[in-house]
């Protein structure tokens, strides 16, 4: 079954939502973003998260010490890394939290997701270019790959199931998608993980 993963939550309201639609992952982001949130607000965040929901920490070419300490501190179960992190850095990360490293990678033309297929990284996360822009990429464009990664960019309730159906990710990964006025909104997560089950 393809897991869910809803990524950007910011309040206690958006955390109760996830408790209720149960996706296997959600998202809280480090790197600056209208989403962000700081090491204290996720903390008390995580505390209210139900204890079989992943917390993914997502940074863009982060000070390892940062991660390590939210890793340690329990306020994060996997890391998403988003920038130029390369291979050391992802192969430390993971010697120094324990935790499964997802390496974001930005689709732009077919083979861009076959040069991360040697990474040490536990997933890969095809995304748009820029992240967050709430438009999906060329499908077609990531052709047969080996390692399992979550397929993010653009996608909502009225795109999910085709999205699944067609690229068979591990997880498929929204953010913008289930927002209302750039906030999440609980019925659209809830119809997003519908979709995503009925298949």
């Amino acid at each position: 079954m393809v897991k869910v993963k809803i990524c950007g939550l910011s309040r206690p309201c958006d955390i109760e939502a996830v408790n209720i639609a149960k996706p296997e992952y959600i998202g809280f982001v480090f790197a600056r973003s209208r989403r962000r949130v700081t090491p204290r607000q996720a903390l008390e965040l995580r505390k209210i998260l139900r204890p079989d929901i992943v917390p993914v920490g997502v940074f863009v070419d982060e000070d390892m010490e940062r991660i390590v300490s939210l890793a340690r501190g329990g306020v994060i179960g996997a890391v998403q890394l988003h920038g130029r992190e390369g291979e050391d850095y992802i192969q430390k990360i993971k010697a120094l939290t324990g935790l499964p490293v997802i390496k974001a990678v930005a689709m732009e033309k077919a083979g861009d997701a076959q040069k991360w297929s040697g990474t040490s990284a536990d997933y890969l996360l095809l995304d748009h270019k820029g992240g967050g822009t709430g438009v999906h990429f060329n499908w077609d464009l990531i052709g047969e790959i080996s390692k399992p990664y979550f397929l993010a960019g653009g996608l909502s309730a009225a795109n999910v199931r085709e999205a699944a159906d067609k690229t068979k990710p591990f997880a498929v990964d929204a953010s913008s998608g289930v927002e209302t006025d750039g906030l999440k909104d609980p019925d659209k997560i809830g119809e997003f993980i519908k979709r995503v089950r009925l298949g």
